[in-house]
């Protein structure tokens, strides 16, 4: 089983990336990757973790902006760790989370909801990128709500009064900078409707042009319509088709394993990144 997106404790996630390492080798996969939302620092924990026949994939998930303000994530896989520009970037990205993280806290507090800044703090592992499921911990935590998924769909979706959008990369951008640090794209999640505002057919046509590399097909926010539409503009663009858990550990559905890659697919997508970083044991 090849899973291609999954989170650690490095960003949003609730597992190390040594226990992800642990809970990949039970579950039987053959290939994992850890994509951090804008993030690398799990890297190496994982890669020193690394045992037996498990396959490791780095990588990190973008976070970016269209033209239009829909948030879109790239996913960047088997990249240049020390490429400079892609770095800068990432960087550039966490730090405008907290700033953000203040503007949805002041929104949420003039609706008297009782949630501070240091609330999510509390509950954000050490070294973790701040996000939006911290947020949702916090909200749980202090009772305003009962679980993580409940949070997102009533509070924190893209949709939401609370809602503050984040300075970041164009998709197109983030793909011109992955595939010059010499890693491959793939769009995550394009067609997850209950998300927010999601992108349209036409736009894939200047995201290849840019050098994306493939459509994450089968995930679990993706109605089987929308799956079927992805499949058809996949083909259509000539675009590799993947499948991934989108795993978080606790507080989310996402199970690890349950959408993973055909491995002729994984393959074709491996052999277009200018190396062979997959990292064994």
């Amino acid at each position: 089983m090849i899973d291609l997106h999954t989170h650690t404790s490095a960003s949003d996630g609730t597992d190390t990336p040594a226990q992800l390492i642990n809970k990949a080798l039970a579950q039987g996969l053959d290939t994992l990757a850890i994509t951090d939302h804008d993030s690398i620092a799990g890297w190496a924990s994982a890669s020193q973790t690394l045992r037996g026949n498990l396959k490791l994939v780095l990588g990190a998930e973008i976070s970016c902006l269209t033209k239009e303000g829909i948030s879109v994530h790239m996913l960047g896989l088997l990249f240049d760790g020390t490429n400079s520009a892609l770095l800068e970037v990432l960087e550039n990205t966490r730090d405008e989370r907290l700033p953000r993280m203040r503007k949805m806290i002041e929104l949420m507090r003039a609706d008297g909801i009782d949630i501070s800044l240091s609330d999510v703090e509390a509950v954000m592992p050490v070294g973790a990128t701040m996000g939006r499921p911290h947020l949702a911990d916090a909200l749980v935590a202090k009772k305003v709500i009962k679980t993580r998924d409940e949070a997102f769909v009533e509070m924190l979706n893209n949709e939401s009064k609370y809602y503050v959008s984040h300075l970041a990369p164009t998709p197109e951008e983030a793909v011109r900078l992955i595939r010059a640090a010499g890693g491959v794209a793939v769009i995550a999640h394009p067609f997850a409707s209950l998300r927010g505002q999601i992108l349209q057919s036409s736009d894939f046509s200047d995201l290849k042009a840019a050098g994306l590399n493939g459509i994450e097909v089968n995930h679990r926010d993706q109605s089987n319509e929308e799956r079927l539409s992805l499949l058809k503009i996949a083909r259509d663009l000539d675009l590799v088709m993947t499948g991934s858990s989108d795993y978080h550990g606790t507080g989310k559905l996402n199970s690890l394993g349950e959408n993973v890659t055909d491995p002729a697919e994984w393959e074709r997508l491996e052999a277009m990144a200018d190396a062979r970083r997959v990292v064994s044991a």
